[in-house]
């Protein structure tokens, strides 16, 4: 074989070689390294989004409801104003036989409720939430102190209530199944008084029904505990200040009871007392 030939062949192996290593899926260096950092991407990018999904899916609102009962409350009906003469006022100004300012002091009794609320998570540990509640029928019971302290002189009435509620709630850190929390609130609260009685040995006197709009204020406590994943159990110990209860000003009467005399209509002023009271609230939670 002769020298030219030898070298033509060498030359066609070189080709050959090179055309091999072009066709081949070979990266630099540089390459490689890009390529393995353009998957480490692709991999965080892909587990940051499943923690965004994972974030999204927690619950963001929930349902509640539940039940309340609050307990007696002391107070006491007075004038709006004790000089008032047209109208007239109920109990005037000055002092009764017992020598406190005239008036009517009782106690509002042991009223029963129902709540609604719709609630929205701000973070895990603080919600707001707007709730409605009402009070179908609740009463006072009072005695008057007029100067005839040893006579009969019971008064008494019947309410029903109605209030709105914008509340923030702070759930701490979880003791065991049970989780610690407090609240407070204020809105709206609306309340009816009627069949405002007063009974006297020879008497009654009928003071005109009432309604009124007043601020509430609300403060609370209590425990959670979940029933499952989507649903919590709470009890709460509550404060709540509804505002003023007010009698009308309309016309009133005095009726004799054995009937002897017609009845007397009296043109009467506002009289009025505060509603404060606490209890107990139960409630189910849904989050959704």
């Amino acid at each position: 074989m002769t020298g030219d030939h030898r070298k033509v062949i060498r030359i066609r192996t070189v080709s050959i070689l090179v055309m091999a290593l072009a066709t081949m899926d070979i990266e630099p260096v540089d390459a490689q390294g890009t390529a393995i950092s353009s998957r480490d991407h692709v991999h965080q990018t892909e587990t940051a989004t499943e923690t965004t999904e994972s974030a999204t899916s927690q619950p963001t609102f929930y349902l509640r409801v539940g039940a309340s009962l609050d307990l007696p409350s002391t107070t006491r009906f007075g004038d709006r104003n004790c000089l008032s003469t047209s109208p007239a006022a109920l109990y005037g100004c000055g002092t009764g036989g017992d020598g406190i300012a005239r008036g009517t002091r009782g106690d509002f009794g042991m009223a029963g409720g129902v709540e609604v609320g719709l609630g929205y998570f701000v973070t895990p540990g603080l919600r707001l939430e707007t709730s409605i509640s009402y009070r179908p029928s609740f009463a006072f019971e009072g005695t008057a102190n007029f100067l005839q302290t040893d006579t009969l002189q019971t008064v008494s009435a019947d309410l029903q209530s109605a209030s709105g509620t914008v509340a923030a709630y702070m759930d701490f850190i979880a003791h065991g199944p049970f989780s610690v929390f407090a609240g407070a609130g204020a809105g709206l609260h609306y309340v009816d008084i009627s069949e405002f009685l007063m009974t006297f040995p020879r008497t009654q006197t009928i003071v005109p029904d009432g309604r009124r709009v007043d601020f509430s204020a609300m403060l609370a406590a209590g425990v959670a505990t979940s029933l499952s994943d989507r649903i919590s159990l709470d009890l709460a110990w509550r404060y709540v200040n509804w505002g003023i209860v007010e009698t009308g000003r309309a016309t009133g009467q005095v009726v004799w009871k054995d009937g002897s005399r017609e009845p007397l209509e009296l043109d009467l002023a506002e009289t009025w007392a505060m509603l404060r009271g606490q209890g107990l609230r139960a409630s189910l939670r849904y989050a959704f």
